[in-house]
């Protein structure tokens, strides 16, 4: 199924030509705020085509970065128009193959509902539904925050954050500072070449010592991916294999109506 995904993904990019990385060196296991431990002295993306953000999903995707409060306990107030946009996008990525395939699917396993319309609303609140995060009392968060947006706790650590257009636009902007690639002894080393890194960076003054991203993949074809292992998997850690690639898709639920948080964990390249 994930294979499938990943052969519509028609608007991924080609790593080396329509984007390029720079991983340099291998980070520490800690990290600090004020450490001197960065092992990368150059930005991780060196070069991003932007004419593929003009293309309708991507476009209806960075429209939405800009409207969340980072910190978490600051309740977040939703606009009309902000609420627009979250449909708009969600409007744009339903049209898409990936995620036609993945609605299919769902239809057929009995876990989302034929009709576009009610399969849009189902998508809306497992994403955009605002919930309190742990230690607030007030909705300050929601699915589509933590994962894509990325959110800071006590202003010192960065929680979520597991997406790279939103990385490349911060690390532009000078928010980012990107220390270097993350491996343990049972992951494999990081490939400019491939679609998948773990690493470490701090963004404004959080530091996020860990973090895992797909690159140069579409909005849309994330959200079809983690959507399925939200509706098909109560199982907190799920195994996909496609391409070159063997990962878990980590996902946790929140109260079982919310995506708590979701991102992938490489486990080895396969050979084909």
């Amino acid at each position: 199924m994930v294979q499938e995904l990943w052969d519509n993904d028609v608007n991924r990019l080609k790593p080396g030509k329509d984007y390029r990385i720079s991983l340099q060196g291998k980070a520490g296991d800690t990290m600090s705020v004020n450490d001197g431990s960065d092992r990368a002295a150059s930005p991780l993306f060196t070069f991003v085509d932007e004419n593929i953000f003009k293309k309708e999903t991507f476009l209806a995707f960075i429209s939405l970065l800009d409207n969340y409060e980072s910190d978490t306990g600051e309740p977040e107030v939703v606009t009309p128009e902000e609420i627009v946009e979250n449909h708009k996008f969600l409007d744009s990525i339903i049209q898409t193959p990936t995620m036609k395939i993945a609605h299919k699917y769902l239809v057929e396993k009995k876990l989302s509902p034929n009709d576009t319309k009610d399969f849009k609303q189902q998508l809306y609140r497992i994403w955009f539904e605002l919930y309190a995060r742990r230690g607030s009392s007030r909705p300050d968060s929601s699915g589509f925050e933590h994962v894509f947006v990325g959110e800071t706790r006590g202003g010192r650590t960065v929680i979520g954050f597991h997406n790279w257009i939103q990385l490349y636009l911060q690390e532009k902007l000078g928010h980012i500072d990107y220390k270097g690639y993350s491996v343990n002894a049972n992951s494999p080393k990081p490939d400019e070449e491939k679609h998948i890194l773990a690493l470490q960076f701090s963004w404004k003054n959080g530091i996020k010592p860990k973090g895992s991203i797909f690159i140069g993949v579409s909005p849309e074809f994330e959200f079809a991916l983690y959507t399925l292992c939200f509706l098909t998997s109560p199982n907190e850690r799920v195994k996909v294999s496609f391409s070159l690639y063997e990962v878990e898709i980590v996902c946790h639920h929140y109260n079982q109506k919310h995506i708590g948080t979701t991102y992938p964990v490489l486990v080895k390249y396969q050979t084909n």
